[in-house]
């Protein structure tokens, strides 16, 4: 009785071992899938504001945030095209609105039991890509117990959950951007590929099974190779872009098929899975299409027919071998046949189908090869290729990039060894090595890269614990029986894989240390408040100068584009600032940028921003409004196109600029429209290789063409001297500090040069800035190093600025008291919402009949607000009229003329012209008439700039002196008009 008790007792103990061995794998996959989401949601309170307003962690998560909510208030649709970005165009949104949307918004629908309230929409667009992060381990556990067994699976899992870098800093709370679904549906589809490939080694599929009918055979590697072409479907929707994968698939295919022949092997196997799983995902692809072009951020032709190309070829290889097999000709030639007929397909698409092949070889280019980046792509910083390849991806992902590189090799020497080599193999190699080169091409596909780490590492792991005989597919039973030093190897293993991810060997931050530092972004923090006042204080687009035709701009409407540009409605109007913020304009100001971080129309917001004098700044918008594709055409060239274009209602009305855009940003700016960046903030006169002085460093630098552009004159100067631009806001809640400096040899008092023979003299930087704040550190500490001081600066962090007719101050000077050329200055002081007060000046010249004529953005008075069509301006004149002077000399009598004007806001919006009279007036005896700086703006700045910052530059408009003095006059006459 007790023996049979004992006999089941066992029977019992060994079974449960026997279930445990089995399924050990799936409460670790919970516990890892578990830890991943709990460490990219740490900071979570730190996206849930009092208020309620959404706080994310990048800048395209807001437009993400955007295709959420216009999802959620049109479910099931995406938004297709976007009347809200893009002005005066509209934009196709292409990367936004896709699946990776419709999936939260589904969630939300679901939680929200039919209609999610605002909090719960947002709630789960925060949890939604860290648990996206999460269901990451479950294909990648599948790819890698396919490469090394159920121990190479979890070795991968833990892999996963410990990788910092830019896998997890792209997959934390906030962060709503579609990244991760991107990683998380590649993994998926190489996963479906991978098994597609492997049941079509096992089944053999064939032409004659085909032809028989043998729907038996064929059951199965149909079944995974359709599941194989949902996948990649489903990747493609996602991110229309990941046409990237179809690229890699088309070369592994192109490489195993002839690997195959070449091996005696039928490539209809292989072929067949091409055919089926890429024959589908063109048929899916096709039915995604939203615009025809070849473009691949958006769902057009070239997913499809990349996809069908792929499919085709597959098909026509299988063909061709069996045609070869009627030849003599040797096996080895055929990969060369292919080669060659390859080159010919893409000389005839260069020639048949020139957009198609340039789409292609750009793409390539841009993501897949490093040295295949354009200028303008290297000013972004996610597309910036690493400095240091090396030390990169050692931070990124410690030894665990080394060991898989030792796991490639080991899966391409297996057929070398006598081991079996399986087609999904060739798979991995194919598209770990192309990952490995989109990672080197731009610094963000790191994401991507961390896939092929973690799994080959599966292969690694599998591959070295075989070598010391441990049975990796019986990993439990193989510890349990496992020697001495086969226990040491193991632990060898996991200390280099683990340890350099673990503290306290970790070079930076563990994966859950820098999840728990996560904060919203700082430039979404910094324009919030910007942007309530522009959404709160202007009209809403479509109701400018009272058109009344909001009701047409529905911020959820959907919109058809017509030929491909959007009617705008009278009324409308954009707002114009670098591309960085085009996104927080749309979503938090709800407003129309002209610009945004799909890179449109960066060409023409950075000519805008570099133009180096009014009268060309009022050129570009102007262009901008007839339709044109504005960069770097001429004055002469621009003015014939708005000569050409049709009337139009379609202007930029307000203009942001930020700390950023003055200063680190100007850079990339001036790379989009030219000349370089060198150019601005180096003297005319700068001869190569020339020695500056430390006495000299003042008066070279001192006038920059910086200083004239459209930005300068803005921001530091709050449009002193423009016609057309007046502040109407800037931000009380954040400062910025900038010093302009040369660095000084102390051993020869000179500017120290750089390597290129520049001056090494640095404009407007920014002193809150780390790199500043390093740059100053280095310096203080090198006895051999000083800095000379140009010029120091602060102002408010973000400006906000109004385009406007202006009014236009008209009169006569007495004509036997002046002289042509004499200068008339119209002077107002103003406070901004700050409590920021500068002078305002404008100057204009009096002709021969003493007549004179000049234009001033700012008003007097604000009678006019949103209710009108217009804006509440948060900056107020503190005097109700202007005050004129003239400088002039009259023998040796000195006399004086005054007057005083009010300019109303109607006449500021409207472009009025007001005639102003100057009166005669004596001086005492014995006074010198001179007045000191007449009208001069000399070190006033913003009220709190100090510096050159005050100093306004040459408007072309006026006929000006450079320096903005009036240096041909010996005597002052000062004049006050009235209206």
């Amino acid at each position: 009785m007790s023996t049979n008790t004992e006999h089941v007792e066992d029977e019992t103990d060994e079974s449960v071992l026997e279930t445990w061995s089995e399924w050990y794998h799936v409460p670790v996959l919970g516990a890892v899938i578990l830890f991943m989401i709990w460490v990219r949601t740490q900071a979570y309170g730190e996206f849930i504001t009092e208020d309620g307003t959404p706080a994310l962690a990048g800048v395209d998560s807001w437009y993400h945030w955007r295709t959420i909510q216009w999802t959620s208030e049109n479910f099931p649709n995406t938004m297709p095209f976007d009347v809200w970005t893009g002005f005066p165009t509209g934009r196709y949104v292409g990367q936004f609105g896709t699946l990776f949307d419709q999936l939260i918004v589904t969630v939300a629908m679901i939680v929200g039991l039919g209609d999610p309230s605002p909090e719960t929409l947002y709630t789960v667009s925060l949890l939604a890509v860290p648990v996206m992060a999460g269901l990451i381990a479950i294909p990648v556990f599948y790819i890698g117990r396919r490469l090394g067994g159920t121990l190479g699976g979890i070795t991968s899992i833990v892999l996963l959950a410990l990788i910092p870098g830019q896998f997890l800093s792209r997959s934390t709370v906030g962060q709503l951007d579609h990244h991760i679904g991107e990683v998380l549906f590649m993994a998926i589809a190489i996963l479906a590929l991978m098994a597609a490939l492997r049941s079509a080694e096992r089944e053999q599929p064939i032409y004659e099974l085909l032809v028989d009918g043998d729907w038996e055979t064929l059951r199965q590697p149909t079944i995974y190779s359709i599941l194989a072409g949902i996948a990649l479907s489903l990747y493609i929707w996602v991110w229309p872009s990941g046409v990237v994968l179809v690229g890699i698939l088309a070369i592994f295919f192109t490489i195993q098929l002839c690997l195959d022949y070449v091996r005696n092997v039928s490539p209809d196997h292989v072929a067949f899975v091409g055919a089926v799983s890429l024959g589908l995902t063109a048929i899916i692809t096709t039915l995604l299409i939203e615009q025809f072009s070849t473009s691949a951020t958006s769902f057009g032709l070239l997913q499809p027919l990349s996809a069908a190309l792929v499919a085709g070829g597959c098909l026509f290889m299988a063909w061709f071998a069996r045609q070869w097999n009627n030849t003599d000709i040797d096996r080895r030639y055929y990969p060369a046949a292919i080669g060659a007929l390859i080159a010919l397909t893409f000389a005839v698409m260069w020639l048949a189908l020139p957009d198609l092949f340039d789409n292609i070889v750009s793409n390539a280019a841009r993501r897949a090869i490093p040295f295949g980046g354009t200028a303008t792509d290297l000013t972004i910083q996610e597309a910036q290729p690493p400095d240091n390849f090396t030390q990169f991806v050692g931070d990124e992902f410690g030894a665990a990039f080394y060991t898989m590189l030792v796991g490639l090799a080991l899966l391409i020497a297996r057929p070398f060894l006598g081991r079996k080599f399986r087609a999904e193999y060739m798979l991995i190699i194919v598209w770990s090595l192309f990952l490995i080169s989109m990672a080197a091409t731009q610094i963000r596909f790191s994401y991507y890269l961390t896939l092929a780490v973690v799994v080959v590492n599966a292969a690694f792991v599998a591959d070295i614990a075989r070598l010391f005989d441990f049975d990796v597919r019986n990993s439990i039973d193989s510890l349990r029986q496992a020697e001495t030093y086969q226990v040491i190897v193991l632990v060898m293993i996991v200390l280099l894989l683990f340890a350099p991810l673990l503290p306290p060997m970790a070079q930076g931050s563990t994966a859950w240390q820098q999840a728990d530092g996560v904060q919203p972004h700082s430039d979404a923090q910094t324009w919030e408040s910007s942007n309530q006042w522009l959404a709160e204080n202007t009209p809403a687009p479509g109701n400018w100068a009272g058109a009344d035709n909001a009701s047409e701009l529905d911020y959820y409407g959907t919109y058809s584009p017509g030929d491909g540009d959007y009617d705008y409605p009278v009324g409308s109007y954009g707002v114009l600032s670098w591309w960085d913020y085009g996104h927080l304009i749309t979503t938090q100001a709800e407003r129309i940028p002209h610009s945004n971080p799909f890179q449109q129309n960066a060409e023409s917001s950075a000519a805008f921003l570099t133009a180096e004098s009014e009268t060309r700044g009022e050129l570009v918008l102007d262009a901008i409004a007839a339709g044109a594709s504005v960069s770097n055409q001429s004055n002469e060239e621009l003015e014939q196109i708005v000569a050409d274009a049709d009337e139009t209602n379609e202007e930029i009305r307000y203009i942001m600029i930020d700390d950023g855009m003055a200063a680190g940003k100007f850079s990339a700016i001036s790379a989009w429209s030219g000349p370089d960046y060198s150019h601005y903030i180096t003297p005319d006169d700068l001869g190569a290789n020339e020695q500056i002085d430390r006495d000299e460093v003042s008066e070279r630098f001192g006038d920059l063409p910086y200083d004239d552009t459209m930005t300068s004159s803005l921001y530091f100067n709050n449009a002193v001297g423009m016609d057309h631009y007046r502040l109407v806001h800037e931000d009380a809640d954040n400062q910025s500090a900038f010093i302009s400096y040369a660095i000084i040899n102390t051993n020869t008092d000179q500017v120290l040069m750089s390597d290129d023979g520049t001056p090494q003299v640095r404009i407007n930087q920014q002193l809150n800035s780390r790199q500043t704040q390093v740059e100053l550190s280095i310096i203080q500490q090198n006895p051999n190093l000083e800095y000379e001081l140009i010029g120091q600066r602060q102002t408010a962090s973000v400006k906000t600025y109004e385009r406007v007719e202006g009014a236009t101050l008209t009169g006569t000077v007495g004509a036997d008291a002046v002289e042509a050329g004499d200068v008339v200055t119209a002077t107002l002081e103003l406070e901004t919402n700050t409590g920021t007060t500068f002078n305002y000046t404008q100057r204009g010249t009096v002709d021969e009949s003493g007549s004179f004529e000049l234009t001033v953005p700012y008003a007097t008075s604000d009678e006019l607000g949103v209710d009108d069509g217009y804006t509440n301006s948060d900056v107020e004149a503190l005097d109700e009229n202007y005050t004129l002077s003239l400088v002039t000399a009259d023998g040796n009598e000195t006399s004086a003329y005054e007057a005083t004007t009010a300019v109303p806001e109607t006449a500021v919006v409207e472009g009025d012209t007001i005639t102003t009279e100057f009166e005669e007036v004596e001086f005492d005896d014995g006074a010198d008439g001179n007045e000191t700086d007449a009208g001069n703006e000399s070190d006033t700045g913003t009220g709190n700039e100090t510096g050159e910052a005050g100093d306004s530059t040459d408007d072309a408009s006026t006929g000006d002196d450079s320096s903005g003095n009036d240096t041909e006059t010996t005597a002052a006459v000062s004049a006050k008009t009235a209206p």
